[in-house]
């Protein structure tokens, strides 16, 4: 009977065993850098937000130059034309104000180019790693990238080659 127990009590440690958990990680800054299809969306939204950076830096250089114009002569204004001025300058702040939302807000032109150019590349990313996640019996894949709380990992848990070879990138 003591054996039948000790038996019993082996056969269920193993089998709790073989129901661990399996975990991987991923370096996604490192897979995207190996995609050259978002390197050059990269570069092409960097390089709308600057043209647009300096489409609102200038419209605020125009309104900061009403304004010092402004100051300078603004003894020499009457009170309908400083009014005028004002309304002006006012003018001017609240377009450039409303050019940076139209680019760079939350709902801006920059945001909808980034989900349009990036969206299907992550999503691309996404199923491979999940497919690799499927294919390994991995339970949960971490990026590496972004998890600031791992502080060590070792290398054969890393999937990331594996994951640009279901993309078609090789390493």
């Amino acid at each position: 009977m003591k054996r039948f127990f000790i038996a019993l009590a082996i056969i269920a440690g193993c089998s709790v065993a073989s129901f661990a958990q399996k975990f991987a990680l991923v370096d996604m800054d490192y897979i995207l850098s190996n995609i050259p299809t978002y390197e050059i969306a990269n570069d092409q939204l960097n390089q709308l937000s600057q043209r647009w950076q300096k489409e609102v830096e200038a419209v605020a250089k125009q309104a900061e130059s009403l304004y010092k114009d402004y100051q300078s002569n603004m003894v020499f204004l009457s009170d309908d034309q400083k009014k005028k001025k004002e309304q002006e300058i006012t003018a001017k702040e609240k377009e450039a104000a409303e050019l940076r939302n139209k680019y760079f807000g939350p709902e801006g032109e920059l945001y909808s180019m980034r989900q349009k150019l990036m969206g299907p590349i992550q999503d691309e990313v996404y199923n491979a790693v999940k497919a690799v996640s499927e294919e390994r019996g991995y339970q949960c894949i971490f990026d590496r990238a972004t998890a600031t709380e791992i502080i060590f990992a070792s290398p054969r848990i890393d999937v990331s080659n594996e994951v640009l070879a279901k993309l078609g990138y090789s390493k």
